[in-house]
């Protein structure tokens, strides 16, 4: 059986040279060379701005594509998804995008992609998609708690943990009064998934860090610092 792997990211790197190695460990991940790496932007409505932006972050040789929703998506929508090697989920409205791919199937294939062995990757709205629940602003300024995530991972996520200042206190403070328990990342870092298990925090940021976070407060968890 091909092993299931999620990188799920924090944020970006604070500068562009961190951001390229944090996008090279990920691609890295795959195990192949010149590998296929596609862009899912619906979280941003398919705005092609992130996508070149990501293009060109990348490592020369990934072969980048990108994955619309509109007007609507490829014909081929799973056999398209199942030939990429890294899928990688980009910032933006997680609601959103949870919606468009549950009206397209599009949920039904990511597990298909994980299960095959596809890594599964993405920052922010990228990193919260892939557990059963996660702290979010798809709902208007204000951050709130989401429970309808993908569920490949459990328990809840936050991203920017470091990078926006009420991400920490509103995370806490909801996982306290019955929210579920779950982890937290800073901008830089990625949380390793192998199956259901987290197997290493890595960052490209020194001092940033990674987090399990419980009803009575928050653990550090060790981070791998990527040279």
């Amino acid at each position: 059986m091909a092993e299931r792997q999620i990188l799920g990211l924090g944020g970006g790197g604070s500068t562009e040279e961190e951001t390229r190695r944090l996008l090279a460990h990920v691609v890295g991940l795959a195990g192949k060379s010149s590998p296929k790496v596609c862009v899912v932007p619906t979280a941003v409505g398919d705005d092609a701005g992130p996508v070149l932006r990501l293009f060109g972050q990348l490592p020369e040789d990934a072969r980048p594509s990108y994955l619309p929703f509109f007007p609507w998506p490829p014909d081929d929508l799973r056999g398209f998804a199942l030939d990429q090697d890294v899928i990688f989920v980009g910032g933006g409205n997680t609601a959103n995008a949870l919606a468009i791919w549950r009206a397209h199937g599009f949920d039904r294939i990511l597990r298909e992609a994980w299960e095959s062995g596809i890594v599964l990757t993405g920052w922010s709205a990228g990193m919260i998609c892939w557990f059963e629940a996660g702290i979010t602003d798809s709902f208007g300024p204000q951050l709130e708690g989401m429970r309808d995530g993908l569920g490949f991972l459990g328990g809840s996520a936050c991203p920017h943990y470091d990078g926006e200042e009420l991400r920490r206190p509103v995370y806490t403070r909801l996982v306290a009064e019955g929210f579920p328990p779950g982890v937290a990342a800073d901008d830089g870092v990625g949380l390793h998934y192998v199956g259901t298990g987290l197997i290493e925090a890595v960052s490209v940021r020194e001092g940033a860090g990674a987090y399990r976070v419980v009803g009575d407060g928050e653990e550090p968890l060790p981070v791998r610092l990527l040279g």
